[in-house]
């Protein structure tokens, strides 16, 4: 079912959307054709970072779409593998997730890139760099975190002899098991880097918005069911031009952004959304190439041992870049 919206974020992301210019006009989507479904399902996520995906209700529905559900994942980052799986339609989520969903054989197909940056990893303050992590403990979200894994490997270290992994599956938070001094180094994810820092837990040494080459790569890209792509284009065009156009939202307009998603009930803290929206960098898909994103992850990937399958296998037959090329002219500032 979809998600209850309140009244109040309605109006907000309405606002939003009809100040910004960005309502679609019927003439407009009349030329592109008649959409194939008015029906779209997105994944609602904990993570603040993928707030386009949270703005792009009303954005949608200037696109003809009648029937928004979002559908909840829950605390799982294995979203990508839930689009694989036909649970939902959409997803923003990390490259390399996406990658390793592909390669476990997920229905994936990936559109493009949306934001970088969003990974900080907080340590103890002896730790001063992500080499220093060598017979230490770190908590991750997930087992087999692929980022802080392909992270590892590109400092030299074995990924799975150097680092005792510590997720939530030992039944306690890995991030309270950091801020009680229990473990070395947490891998955080927005709002967690914001509380981390607002309680004075740890320090940053490494950071995805500013360090390199992590830095020039997408963090999210836009994810869809591949059955969902091939039957629906004109739909999935759609779809892509909202998430274009919200990230755009989230550089233009970052209070009312933030203001949105605590109305909706996607976040609760107005405060660590607004931090989030101005620190992770939402204004680079207009210039960074996302096939040069999939390559790398999964080559750092396929090195690491973490996939089987080549980066040109995945690019061939797991991407479809046509709509991002034609939004890119399209929408070009």
């Amino acid at each position: 079912m979809p998600m209850a919206q309140t009244r109040r974020g309605f109006l907000t992301t309405l606002s939003l959307a009809g100040a910004a210019g960005l309502l679609r006009t019927p003439r407009v989507l009349a030329a592109e054709g008649a959409l194939e479904t008015t029906t779209v399902r997105l994944l609602k996520f904990p993570g603040i970072c993928i707030a386009p995906q949270y703005v792009a209700e009303e954005l949608l529905r200037a696109e003809g779409f009648s029937d928004i559900r979002y559908v909840d994942a829950g605390p799982s980052v294995e979203l990508s593998k839930r689009v694989g799986r036909g649970e939902a339609d959409f997803t923003l989520d990390f490259a390399a997730r996406a990658i390793q969903a592909i390669d476990e054989g997920g229905a994936v197909m990936v559109l493009g890139g949306v934001h970088v940056g969003c990974y900080e990893l907080f340590a103890k303050d002896e730790i001063r760099s992500v080499g220093d992590l060598k017979g230490k403990t770190v908590g991750i979200q997930a087992a087999g975190d692929t980022f802080l894994i392909a992270m590892a490997a590109h400092v030299g270290l074995n990924p799975t002899q150097d680092i005792r992994w510590v997720t939530g599956a030992e039944g306690s938070s890995p991030l309270e098991l950091f801020a009680e001094g229990k473990i070395d180094a947490y891998l955080a994810l927005p709002p967690e880097p914001q509380e981390l820092r607002a309680r004075g837990i740890g320090h940053v040494i490494f950071n995805s918005i500013v360090d390199r080459p992590w830095s020039q790569y997408f963090c999210c890209m836009l994810c869809g069911n591949q059955d969902y792509v091939r039957a629906h284009p004109v739909a999935t065009k759609r779809v892509l031009r909202a998430f274009l156009k919200a990230a755009d939202l989230c550089v233009t307009e970052p209070t009312r952004v933030a203001r949105s998603i605590v109305a909706g009930g996607f976040t609760d803290r107005y405060d660590y959304a607004l931090a989030t929206l101005q620190e992770v960098q939402y204004n680079k898909w207009r210039e960074y190439d996302p096939e040069d994103t999939i390559r790398y992850y999964a080559l750092r990937l396929h090195e690491a041992g973490m996939i089987k399958s080549v980066p040109n296998k995945i690019i061939a037959e797991n991407t479809d870049w046509r709509f991002l090329d034609e939004l890119k002219y399209e929408l070009k500032a």
